[in-house]
């Protein structure tokens, strides 16, 4: 959520700032720094020696991932913004003097009894998460303890209080409308590959965030932020926080969502649109943002394996009888809902829609799906996506091939709704390229990182590079 380089400095999303403007023409790395410190991107590296699977791929994507004839000068961020505490879930929850028992989903947290539950159901799958803690004094009294936790880091993540606003670099613009006397906090409780707690084994390293964020439930800044696009003219806007509106009625959450669309119908014509989603719960708030215009609205998506199988459970498309994931995403069936969700909802001769773009990634591989005719260099775009994510999670500036491995399968079929192509991996030629009537698909592995260092921010990471790798056609 450096991001952007060279002329073309941006911050981004979800975890970024809310009514932000990173002004052209250049920007020192200490604005990006600020702004996103977890991310820590160099120089490109010496190519890496070609005996392991791993050296030859990074190899391979330094030699394929270009800069786009056309480049971003002025992005805008908005409108999810807080300031991130982030720390050891086990350490926090031993300090507040619960012990493990028994993983149970709750889609909002009521109680310290729930958190704990919540946070050991997805621990055990070592799956990302984000809930809602409805008990304002519960809440600020377990931030109390964090924020003052050892080891406890501040992470910039809208609505901007004094210390987000502190946190910023001056070459970041904050519109004086989105300025608010007190800041959103949302705690990020992280975990490593292999840490137990109790009979409990994290089979991946992630994190469960949650928070009591009733600014950025609301989208208050949504207004402030499309009223200051026209006087700051941006290539791109970029927008999060739709997963927040959680914590809200169904009431609000209903004209809410009917005002997102008139604001984002609002941005000038011919700016392009990323929506990037987050973990959410509610199915009739998933569906309504699909089929209530959300998604004709925007130009481009981004998502992870859990929002993505929650999408289609919520709108009843592909696949949607699965419960869940059975470890690696299946290729195939990713890639029938992500074809699924351009053909029913993205651009068509026949459909005034402007989705034409979806950046799908989870721990082992990415995927590009774009409507042809519409972007270029995503053959660039997908590998540094899955490039930023090895270097993001060990925190190195460059592949480190002695700290990762690639997890990624070595065959898989392109589609499991019709009759697709059998693919097998190879590390010299790490992007492979599939076409499905009238959409392309980019697939990439991943390097994990072995010990990863961060687990905070990766997927805003991983689109932000896929985003600043893009060019999009002129005719948007």
């Amino acid at each position: 959520m450096a991001l952007w380089r060279g002329s073309a400095y941006a911050g981004f999303l979800a975890l970024a700032v809310g009514c932000v403007f990173l002004l052209e023409p250049e920007l020192p790395g200490s604005a990006l720094r600020s702004l996103w410190s977890s991310l820590c991107l160099g120089p490109a590296p010496a190519p890496p020696g070609p005996v392991s699977p791993e050296g030859r791929l990074a190899a391979a994507w330094d030699a394929l991932i270009v800069r786009p004839v056309r480049r971003w000068r002025r992005v805008a961020v908005g409108v999810n913004a807080c300031v991130d505490v982030v720390l050891s879930g086990v350490k926090l929850l031993q300090a507040l003097g619960l012990s493990p028992g028994n993983g149970k989903d709750h889609s909002i947290l009521h109680s310290r009894n729930d958190l704990e539950e919540a946070f050991i159901h997805f621990m055990g799958k070592g799956a990302a998460a984000e809930r809602f803690f409805s008990d304002k004094e519960t809440f600020h009294d377990i931030a109390q303890v964090a924020s003052e936790f050892p080891g406890a880091q501040v992470l910039l993540c809208g609505p901007v209080g004094p210390k987000l606003h502190e946190l910023l670099d001056d070459n970041v613009f904050v519109p004086p409308e989105s300025l608010q006397e007190v800041d959103e906090f949302h705690l990020i409780l992280e975990y490593q590959a292999g840490e137990e707690w109790g009979q409990l084994k994290a089979p991946h390293a992630n994190r469960f965030i949650f928070s009591h964020d009733l600014s950025n439930g609301a989208m208050n800044m949504l207004e402030v932020f499309v009223s200051s696009l026209e006087e700051f003219q941006p290539d791109l806007v970029v927008l999060s926080g739709l997963h927040m509106m959680e914590g809200q009625s169904k009431e609000l959450q209903r004209k809410r969502l009917l005002e997102v669309v008139t604001s984002i119908s609002d941005i000038p014509t011919g700016i392009p649109v990323h929506l990037e989603l987050a973990s959410m719960t509610n199915r009739e708030l998933m569906s309504s943002i699909v089929h209530q215009q959300v998604f004709p609205a925007v130009t481009s998506l981004g998502l992870n394996e859990q929002e993505l199988l929650f999408l289609t459970q919520s709108a009843s498309g592909p696949h949607s009888s699965l419960s869940s994931w059975n470890g690696v995403p299946d290729v195939g069936m990713v890639s029938d809902i992500l074809f699924w969700i351009l053909k029913e909802h993205g651009r068509s001769k026949s459909r005034a829609s402007d989705l034409t773009r979806i950046h799908f990634h989870t721990l082992v591989y990415h995927i590009l799906a774009t409507v042809d005719g519409h972007w270029a260099n995503q053959l660039a775009a997908v590998a540094a996506g899955a490039r930023v994510a090895g270097t993001q999670a060990c925190a190195t500036e460059t592949i480190d091939t002695s700290r990762v491995s690639l997890r990624a399968p070595q065959e898989f079929m392109t589609s499991h709704s019709e009759a697709g192509s059998r693919i097998v991996l190879n590390p010299n030629k790490p992007v492979v390229e599939w076409h499905r009537e009238g959409i392309s698909f980019h697939f990439t592995p991943v390097l994990v990182c072995k010990d990863p260092i961060r687990t905070v921010g990766l997927g805003d990471a991983i689109s932000a590079e896929g985003l600043f790798y893009s060019e999009v056609h002129p005719h948007y």
